[in-house]
């Protein structure tokens, strides 16, 4: 049983340390075909920092766990908005200054109802999946027309400590060689997750949900933990901000989209009935922390939100063993 865990833990950190690897070749790589650094940060970084949630769902699915793959969704949802900003919040208080992320709130909170809309009838159809995914490319598309309104590029400052965060251009070659790296590593340590997460719902009694909902969920929220807090030590607000933000839109409509889009299947309703109101009612309290009076972001208001995720974290163990 020991070996079981210390295997899950190394396939989550060999499954971030795959995606780091390939997202920093891919950066390089666009910078040296001339892209410019913000719509790198919004596409490829952006997609990026999902690329945990998007291998283990998919891999979920097509094993036929499906209750896996939606709690890996909406628990890593919701591990950004209560667990990750509730933490980085406590570090320092902060604040929304880019006048991007606060165009890119409401789209966030849009795809997250049309996300609610799409699972209430317990069933992701082909049809659910590709919707997803056109809408991924409309949320790409209008966030990179945001970025691009005059003059905006250069002066909002969420584009500015991006392209700041960005690796310095590099050799072609070598940027190869981190994405062929990261392509190696992702699917070898995605089946060493997920088999072994299987293995430990088996043995505990847990079920496939609340172990997505949990456990990979707080996993492959790692680059999501690491990026916001080490931005709010950096005193960059908005990339702890925008990271959350862009991880929540692009787990719903790539993350939940193309598996679905793969391997169509029923779902738990309670993951529509509990889960995804939480992480309805989490997007609206973020959003509303952030578009508040100063937007702002306390140290009180972070307890509140950790104080949530431990709440809704022992109600899901409740409720799975009094099913069980």
């Amino acid at each position: 049983m020991f070996l079981t865990f210390l295997l899950l833990i190394a396939g989550l950190i060999l499954l971030v340390y795959g995606s780091d690897r390939l997202v920093y070749g891919a950066a390089i790589f666009a910078r040296t075909l001339g892209l410019p650094p913000f719509i790198i940060g919004m596409t490829i970084v952006g997609i990026g920092t999902s690329l945990p949630e998007l291998m283990v769902s998919v891999t979920a699915m097509l094993d036929g766990q499906p209750d896996m793959a939606i709690g890996n969704v909406i628990g890593s949802n919701i591990t950004n908005l209560l667990l990750i900003t509730g933490a980085a919040a406590l570090i320092r208080p902060m604040e929304v200054k880019s006048d991007i992320l606060r165009q890119e709130l409401p789209l966030m909170l849009l795809i997250t109802a049309f996300c609610g809309y799409l699972i209430s009838d317990n069933y992701l159809s082909r049809m659910d999946g590709l919707v997803l995914l056109i809408s991924a490319i409309a949320c790409i598309l209008l966030m990179i027309k945001m970025a691009t309104l005059p003059h905006r590029a250069e002066t909002d400052i969420y584009t500015q400590e991006q392209t700041s965060e960005l690796p310095i251009e590099g050799n072609k070659h070598i940027a190869l060689l981190w994405i062929l790296l990261g392509l190696i590593i992702l699917p070898m340590a995605t089946r060493m997750v997920i088999d072994n997460a299987t293995v430990i719902a088996r043995i505990y009694g847990i079920s496939e949900l609340v172990i997505g909902l949990t456990v990979l969920a707080v996993g492959t929220s790692l680059p999501e933990l690491a990026t916001s807090i080490a931005a709010a030590f950096k005193g960059e607000d908005d990339i702890a901000f925008g990271n959350i933000i862009s991880s929540n839109i692009f787990n719903i409509s790539i993350v939940l989209g193309l598996p679905a889009l793969l391997s169509p299947a029923a779902i738990s309703p309670e993951s529509f009935h509990r889960d995804f109101w939480v992480m309805m009612i989490a997007s609206i309290i973020f959003t509303a922390f952030c578009l508040g009076r100063k937007h702002r972001l306390n140290r009180v208001k972070g307890v509140l939100l950790l104080s949530c995720f431990i709440a809704y974290f022992v109600i899901l163990f409740i409720s799975n063993y009094s099913i069980e």
